[in-house]
Formats: structure tokens, C-alpha cells, sequence
């Protein structure tokens, strides 16, 4: 096992509630990988279980209580290894966080890149320079990706410049961020349901009983279940069908038609489309997406709507099985 998944092992051995007590110490990623092991972990014997309980006790075991987290010392420590500059935004970020606990730049952690610019983007450069020097290099490029056209460049260059930053500004910067991020989460709402999720309960329906459902409510609303049958299949949901199934739909679809929708298409979906081909037609149909040219996105997704159609239409006939498992032909 992993270091995630005997962390996983280990917290589900505590109990819930001394495992919640632990997860507040964490960092975001720290539980978003535990808990995602916890979720995939699969059967565990009691002697895996020992080992990994046995080995933290040892581990715990050799810890000291020798306190060597001053100031001084970090920063002497960080200077060594890292040089000044490197040193003093690695300290500003470790000095930052400790004294923003709840504050604004603690709940950055938390956030998506997008609700950051969003609460940041009316901030002076200088300002969106100093959040960004607290966030991981990885959202931090995300965060200046979502800003405004114009802004990134110049926050870029601040950031680029930036230099000390006394403690009393930081304190100030955390309250600022605070009200700033709880204005921008207030009205904060969580989007679910939706024609895309009507969509997908009508893509685990057996047999006819999608488009019977689909027809029920083209009576109440025409516009809506066209809307909903758009959404129900996208072109990689042809991944999703088996050999059987693409052999029988690449026997409706004309060849130029099929030529068009892969040459916008993923290289897996053109290797799942070849794959069911006689050897020679999927080297001529390689050989002809190689020489086509350039093609314009309308064309393309005409191109994949018209196999979409042709997939519906078959999925009635029952001629080929999508959204679900253990679909028999007939």
C-alpha cells in the first residue's frame, strides 16, 4: 500500500469520531487523497491492518518532544537551504498561513482558482500579487489564468518584484481577504439538477423506457425534451460502446460522414473507432484523416450529430446497448 492508502487503513481503524479529529490538522489535498483511498480501499485482512497500526505506533514511538520551531531558527534553517529570496517568500508563506488560521488566506486552501479571482479581481495588482505568493505555484496559475484580460500580466510582474512583506501589512492583507471572500461566497449557491442531469437519469434507462419517458415530456414540453435529448449523448459517449455495438453503428454511417466527425475527435475515440475496422479500412481511413486538411468546428460536430442520431436510433432498435451494464442484443 501507498502512504494514502495505510493513512486511510489507519484513520478507519480509530473510529469515526477520533478520525474526524485528526482531518482538522490536514491540509486540503491531505484529505482529498486520504479520503479518495478511503473510498477505492477494497478488502483488508486483519493482519494488513496490524502491520500498518504496528508501524505507526513504532513511528509515533520515536518522536520527541525536542522543540526546534523558533523563528530564528526556521529562518536560519530556510536561509541555508534556499538562499534569501527563496528563504523569506518560503517563510511569509509558513508565518502567513500560522497566523491566518481561519482567517482569509487560510480559507484560500479551500477554495477553487475561480472563486478566488472572483473575490480578488477588484484588488490592487500589488495585493493580488502578495495572495497569490501564499497559494501553491499550481492555483496560482489558475487563479491568474481566471483574472481579468490585462490584470495577469501586471500582477505577473509584481509578483516577479515582490519582495519582504511586513507582518502588520499581512495581518491587514488576511482581513481584507476575509470580508472580501466572504462577500463573494455569500450569495454563493450550488448548481444541481438541470437539462445535462436529466440527461444522464434518462441514459440509465433500460430499452425503450428513455424514449417512452422522452416522449412524455415532449407533450408538456417540446423545446425541453429536445433539449434533453441533445444533452443525452455527446460524441465520447461513443466510448462507452462495445465493439459489437460500433461495428453495427459504423454499418449505418457513411464514410465521408465518419471521416469528418473523427477529425475532431480524441485520439482514443479514432483508436476505438479503428479498432472495430478490418485491418485495411482502418488504414485507409487513417490514411485520409493524415491527408485531410484543416476543417472548420461546425462541420465536424454536424458530422458527429448525424452519428449521434444514427446511435439513438439503433439503442431503440435495441441493436446496440449504451448506459448500461450487462446489456443483451437482439
Amino acid at each position: 500500500m501507498n502512504g494514502s492508502e495505510r493513512a486511510a487503513v489507519l484513520m478507519m481503524s480509530m473510529g469515526e469520531e477520533l478520525a474526524a479529529g485528526v482531518l482538522r490538522y490536514l491540509e486540503p489535498d491531505e484529505i482529498e487523497r486520504i479520503g479518495s483511498a478511503m473510498a477505492d480501499i477494497g478488502a483488508v485482512t486483519q493482519q494488513q491492518v496490524g502491520g500498518i497500526v504496528n508501524r505507526f505506533y513504532h513511528e509515533v514511538g520515536d518522536v520527541t518532544a525536542l522543540s526546534v520551531g523558533s523563528g530564528d531558527y526556521v529562518e536560519g534553517l530556510l536561509t541555508k537551504a534556499l538562499g534569501g529570496n527563496k528563504a523569506r517568500t518560503m517563510l511569509g508563506r509558513i508565518l502567513g498561513a500560522k497566523g491566518a488560521s481561519g482567517g482569509g488566506l487560510d480559507m484560500l486552501r479551500w477554495l477553487g482558482a475561480d472563486a478566488i479571482a472572483a473575490a480578488v479581481a477588484a484588488e490592487h495588482p500589488q495585493v493580488i500579487a502578495t495572495i497569490l505568493a501564499h497559494l501553491p505555484e499550481e492555483k496560482a496559475g489558475e487563479v491568474l489564468s481566471h483574472l481579468p484580460d490585462g490584470l495577469p500580466a501586471d500582477v505577473l510582474v509584481r509578483l516577479a518584484t515582490l519582495d519582504n512583506v511586513p507582518a502588520q501589512a499581512l495581518q491587514e492583507l488576511d482581513t481584507i481577504l476575509s470580508k472580501a471572500l466572504a462577500e463573494e461566497t455569500a450569495g454563493a449557491t450550488t448548481t444541481i439538477g438541470g437539462v445535462k442531469a436529466a440527461a444522464d437519469l434518462v441514459n440509465t434507462l433500460r430499452g425503450t423506457a428513455g424514449s417512452d419517458l422522452l416522449e412524455s415530456v415532449r407533450e408538456i414540453d417540446a423545446a425541453l425534451a429536445d433539449n434533453i435529448e441533445e444533452m443525452m449523448f455527446v460524441f465520447e459517449n461513443l466510448l462507452e460502446i462495445d465493439g459489437r455495438g460500433i461495428q453495427a453503428l459504423l454499418r449505418e454511417v457513411q464514410s465521408d460522414t465518419l471521416l469528418v466527425a473523427l477529425k475532431g475527435a480524441a485520439a482514443e475515440m479514432q483508436e476505438h473507432i479503428f479498432s472495430n475496422m478490418s485491418k485495411r479500412a482502418a488504414e485507409l481511413l487513417r490514411e485520409d484523416l493524415e491527408a485531410r486538411g484543416p476543417m472548420r468546428l461546425a462541420e465536424v460536430e454536424v458530422a458527429q450529430k448525424e452519428i449521434l442520431t444514427v446511435v439513438r436510433q439503433l439503442i431503440e432498435r435495441g441493436d446496440i446497448a449504451f448506459g448500461q451494464s450487462g446489456g443483451d442484443y437482439v
